[in-house]
């Protein structure tokens, strides 16, 4: 099997912040026959490896110096269904928004306040994405994994993937053991819509939309989503930067005698989820521009590129703003964003 491996590659166009990095080896798989040929591959034995999905949650703050992989593997098919419920796998390689799109033109509910995220369907898992009261977690069923020593592999249920606050086994103990390859999930013929989080609700009544489908839940998301988040085709981001931090109800109401306004989210597991942005903001970043990046006009979370930006210098920026919110609230925030 011919496969192309290139050499000394940009990955400037296939991350969306747009940092300019090269890649020592670059290739590209469409099967898991061409992903194992390539593991196997007598150059990148024991060479660091990487996979690229849409480039959407990682920063480089240096060049490459290994493999770095795109997952090419498409398809999206019904593996099981009743009258309730129906069961999707899709490749990893598949670009997520666009399996959001295909379940709601059939109507399958469950990933519509999932929509706009950038990225692929092999990253949804590995950082349970979320957004609007709604988590991989909620709607996953299973997903293939090849692991990259044996080039076996192997199915992981729910349970194995001990999925958390963007956080799973594939970003912990199985980091950089494992390449995704097909992801299943579970969704309802009968779709019980989630508008309580954020601003859906608001948005739908602005739209006169008195009883609305999942199409409609997936607008009201899509517009929200577009008003506080810059596009990376327009200025290099990677969405939000920072998890939203969880504090005990303790410090909360600590922090609160302090500040009236700090808001905040329960969570199931008697913490309290206070907006990272917001403490971003506070503490004075919001819309901060330091030559050609800074922090977002709109959205203290997220970290832009204005263009030519060096991905060490952004790296800096996010320790500073961490710092800062130390020191203001005494609240340790950790990256969404995966630094490379």
């Amino acid at each position: 099997m011919v496969i192309n491996i290139q050499e000394n590659i940009s990955l400037k166009k296939y991350n969306t912040f747009g940092i300019e990095a090269n890649a020592r080896y670059f290739a590209k798989f469409k099967s898991i026959e061409e992903l194992n040929d390539l593991l196997k591959h007598k150059n990148f034995i024991g060479v660091p490896t990487i996979i690229l999905g849409g480039g959407s949650n990682v920063l480089f703050t240096k060049n490459f110096d290994g493999l770095v992989l795109i997952n090419e593997i498409k398809g999206i098919e019904i593996v099981n269904e009743d009258n309730n419920r129906v069961h999707i796998k899709s490749g990893a390689g598949e670009v997520w928004n666009d399996l959001v799109i295909f379940c709601i033109n059939n109507n399958w509910g469950g990933i519509e306040n999932l929509s706009l995220i950038p990225g692929t369907v092999g990253a949804s898992p590995m950082q349970n994405i979320g957004a609007y009261g709604v988590e991989i977690k909620d709607v996953f069923h299973s997903l293939t994994a090849l692991e990259k020593e044996t080039g076996q592999l192997k199915i992981f249920h729910k349970k194995d993937c001990e999925f958390g606050y963007r956080e799973s086994v594939f970003k912990k103990q199985l980091r950089d053991k494992y390449i995704i390859i097909d992801v299943t999930f579970e969704l309802l013929k009968n779709p019980q819509l989630n508008t309580s989080y954020g601003a859906i609700t608001e948005v739908l009544n602005q739209m006169n939309i008195e009883t609305p489908t999942i199409r409609d839940v997936s607008a009201a998301v899509c517009q929200i989503r577009t008003s506080k988040l810059p596009n990376p085709k327009d200025i290099g981001n990677a969405g939000s930067f920072f998890k939203n931090p969880e504090i005990s109800e303790e410090q909360y109401f600590e922090l609160q005698k302090l500040f009236e306004n700090i808001p905040s989210y329960p969570t199931k597991n008697g913490f309290v989820k206070v907006p990272a942005g917001w403490l971003n903001e506070q503490c004075g970043w919001k819309g901060k521009r330091l030559g050609n990046y800074g922090v977002h006009k709109n959205q203290a979370l997220v970290l832009v590129n204005y263009g030519n930006a060096d991905g060490y210098d952004i790296y800096l920026l996010s320790e500073a703003i961490k710092k800062s919110v130390k020191e203001k609230f005494n609240i340790t925030l950790e990256t969404e964003v995966n630094i490379l």
